[in-house]
């Protein structure tokens, strides 16, 4: 048994299992794809899910849990669900599009109906609560879509027909905690060539082989993106940047001017998603009436060993006044979780209160503020001179003492 309500914000979905509730949903939901047209050029839509949506095909029992909303003409939405002790988790969401759709995608060279699957970010909620997540999270699923939740309720594992007023909130929708930011500006000098590294003598001596330095990436080429309301409307959204992505601890990636460009424009909330090669990039920044910030990031690279995913949420980074923009020259290191790092070179950003498509007066970050180096240099001069003249009065003082010894 089924009950599905459009509210205003987006959808309401209630599913029972011997006329008893056993999964209850809530949420918004939009969508972005981007697909071939004539001319091997691309295309890019962006929808909500529509008001004719269906929730046939969502179930429940003690273990496994569906959500699935299904749209004509061949669209659907799911996740799945699983239970394990005292705790729930989404195990995968999946997102069906039909190319043949000509009012979703007009003009499309493709027929094909493709399916994507992505993992996300719903894990430990604990049994009798519901999952709670009001911020935007935007899952890259493939290098052509990608999916936007918000205002996200969800208790996929009911006891005895009664929703539980316990949530489990998300990452995203806590405070906002100033966390350490590594910003570095050095020069990593690999280890030399011809040095020989002699290991711990034991009853043999052993010489360890000659270390082979890591190559040295050249600096990333700068993207100029923008985001537009519509076609006959000026930028909502600009940066450009050069950036390389280090990833799994060990790896770095030059992330190349990308071929497909989306995005969106809020009051409150802004992303640019940039796709290029196997490389998949969405930035999600926030206006809090007085500064903005880049508020969350996520990352999917298809390599040859495997697809690596990382999203870091409830950052602060790139802060500026709503109404300027954000720059940085140099190179900067943002440590976005454990295993994803970025590397940004030639930043400059302003997603909100964009006017005429042109950036507005910019904030510069402090490695390119040359004002405090004059303190800086003042300081060093003048520790220098208390040196020389400490010097010069110990040997004055020495000379004069040998001359007293003379006499």
């Amino acid at each position: 048994c089924f009950r599905l309500s459009h509210l205003s914000h987006g959808i309401e979905v209630e599913v029972k299992n011997k006329d008893k509730l056993c999964l209850y949903a809530s949420l918004t939901l939009n969508f972005s794809v981007t697909y071939e047209v004539a001319d091997n050029k691309n295309k890019t839509v962006s929808f909500e899910l529509p008001a004719n949506a269906s929730s046939d095909g969502s179930k429940c029992d003690d273990t496994n849990s569906i959500l699935k909303l299904s749209f004509p003409d061949g669209h659907s939405w799911s996740v799945d669900f699983s239970l394990k002790d005292e705790s729930y988790q989404a195990d995968t969401m999946t997102f069906v599009y039909n190319l043949n759709d000509s009012k979703v995608f007009p003009d499309s060279s493709s027929n094909e109906t493709i399916t994507v699957k992505t993992k996300p970010d719903i894990t430990d909620v604990g049994m009798n609560t519901s999952y709670s997540c009001k911020s935007k999270d935007t899952l890259v699923a493939s290098l052509r879509a990608n999916m936007t939740l918000s205002d996200v309720l969800i208790q996929a594992f009911i006891v005895s027909g009664n929703r539980s007023k316990n949530l489990t909130t998300c990452r995203a929708d806590e405070p906002v905690t100033p966390t350490p930011t590594h910003v570095t500006n050095a020069t990593t000098v690999a280890p030399a060539t011809n040095a020989t590294t002699v290991a711990p003598a034991t009853n043999a001596t052993t010489v360890a082989p000659p270390t082979t330095p890591t190559p040295t990436l050249p600096t990333p080429t700068v993207g100029n993106y923008s985001i537009r309301h519509d076609a006959n409307s000026t930028a909502c959204l600009l940066a450009n940047f050069g950036l390389r992505i280090g990833f799994t601890q060990n790896k770095e990636v030059n992330f190349d001017p990308p071929t497909e460009v989306s995005g969106s424009c809020g009051a409150d909330n802004s992303e640019l998603i940039l796709v290029s090669n196997n490389i998949a990039v969405s930035l999600s920044f926030y206006n809090d009436t007085n500064k903005f910030r880049l508020h969350a990031v996520n990352v999917t690279i298809n390599s040859s060993s495997g697809v690596f995913a990382q999203s870091g949420a409830n950052l602060s980074l790139w802060e500026a006044a709503v109404g300027s923009s954000y720059m940085c020259n140099k190179e900067q290191n943002f440590t976005i979780t454990s295993l994803l790092s970025f590397y940004t070179f030639s930043l400059h950003v302003q997603p909100f209160a964009v006017k005429n498509g042109i950036y507005s007066t910019a904030h510069e970050c402090s490695l390119d503020d040359s004002s405090i180096l004059i303190p800086i240099i003042v300081g060093a001069a003048l520790a220098g001179l208390i040196l020389i003249v400490v010097i010069a009065y110990v040997i004055g003082r020495r000379k004069t003492h040998v001359g007293y010894q003379t006499l």
